[in-house]
């Protein structure tokens, strides 16, 4: 497991650049209730990003608007200098069809709960299939990408088994393989151990630890706070569709200024 301790193990953002992700007054609301509210953030290259905070906080929803698998009510997400479901022409959003969205999609890899592979596919199989799918690649480049990718998650020997001859843990490493096969701008991780054994949760950590050392950007969704201590940049504390508090670990997590940021974290370190 992670431990508590403070660690820079992420590599230094680029604050003078733009940001890669920038998210404007996202809200969303299901019938009467209201899920996001004018939820704004940036994230730039080679930052660590985790977002804390309790259920029902909106954490995975804004998570999914950032790529319109959830469709916002309010507010605009950019991705890398360009509109997220939008082309700018003639100084006006065009709205993309869902063919050219899949495809700008791919610039923001996605690691969810439940793994969501293929299960007719093999470990390979998995990996290589948006690559040449969706970016056209060959199958041959694909597969020796592929194969050093595995090697790097320590799946190696897995690759052509399929899903369900995996643990848990494998399988979430496959699944974080294959967003890494895409080559995106960033990831984006929802809860990626929380539907893991407690004794899997360690590999699939060190894995996520290891792509912010080499310099990944990456926007997480964790309960986990030994990993936010360890890794992060900066942490963003959600409550009530809303961002509550944000700022560097020491900040949020030692010296919280908000009371409900204190109150959850006495709850959750307790």
């Amino acid at each position: 497991m992670i431990d508590n301790t403070t660690n820079s193990a992420a590599a230094t953002p680029d604050v003078s650049t733009a940001p890669v992700l920038n998210a404007r007054s996202i809200s969303k609301s299901y019938g009467h209730h209201e899920v996001l509210k004018d939820v704004s953030l940036q994230v730039y290259p080679g930052e660590v990003v985790c977002i804390i905070g309790p259920s029902g906080a909106g954490k995975s929803t804004f998570l999914r608007a950032l790529n319109r698998l959830e469709v916002p009510d309010a507010g605009e997400v950019w991705v890398g200098g360009e509109p997220m479901g939008f082309e700018l022409r003639g100084g006006r959003l065009h709205e993309l069809s869902e063919r050219r969205l899949s495809g700008q999609r791919a610039k923001t890899g996605m690691v969810f709960q439940h793994f969501n592979l293929f299960p007719h596919l093999t470990v390979l199989g998995n990996v290589i299939e948006g690559p040449v799918r969706v970016q056209k690649r060959s199958a041959r480049q694909a597969r020796a990408e592929a194969t050093v990718i595995l090697e790097r998650m320590g799946l190696a020997e897995k690759a052509d088994q399929y899903p369900g001859q995996l643990s848990g843990g494998q399988r979430q490493r496959v699944a974080i393989a294959r967003a890494v096969a895409m080559k995106p701008l960033f990831l984006l991780f929802d809860e990626p151990t929380s539907a893991l054994d407690p004794e899997l949760v360690g590999e699939v950590l060190t894995v996520m630890t290891d792509l912010a050392r080499d310099g990944m950007t990456m926007l997480v969704v964790t309960h986990e706070i030994g990993f936010a201590r360890q890794v992060a940049d900066r942490v963003v504390f959600m409550a009530d569709g809303a961002i509550v508090e944000q700022g560097p670990v020491s900040q949020v997590l030692e010296t919280p200024r908000e009371a409900r940021t204190q109150q959850f974290l006495q709850r959750v370190l307790a």
